[in-house]
């Protein structure tokens, strides 16, 4: 499977992305940042990659602040 990966500027923004998917019922997983991808903050939320519009849709819309969606 491959995964995608949420990258946040705030921890208090991917906790708040892991709350909204979560309700949705989405299968993700708050990791630390894979070192590849710079970002603000340590953690990143992984999720399943064909589920990339979805993702980005609901956060959009609940308007959680996110640095950058990356395919892993």
């Amino acid at each position: 499977m491959t995964h995608g990966v949420v990258l946040f500027h705030t921890t208090s923004a991917a906790m708040r992305a892991e709350k909204v998917l979560m309700k949705a019922g989405y299968a993700i997983k708050l990791i630390p940042t894979p070192r590849e991808f710079s970002s603000d903050c340590g953690i990143a939320l992984r999720f399943d990659w064909n589920q990339h519009d979805q993702v980005k849709s609901l956060l959009d819309a609940a308007h959680v602040e996110i640095d950058a969606i990356r395919q892993m």
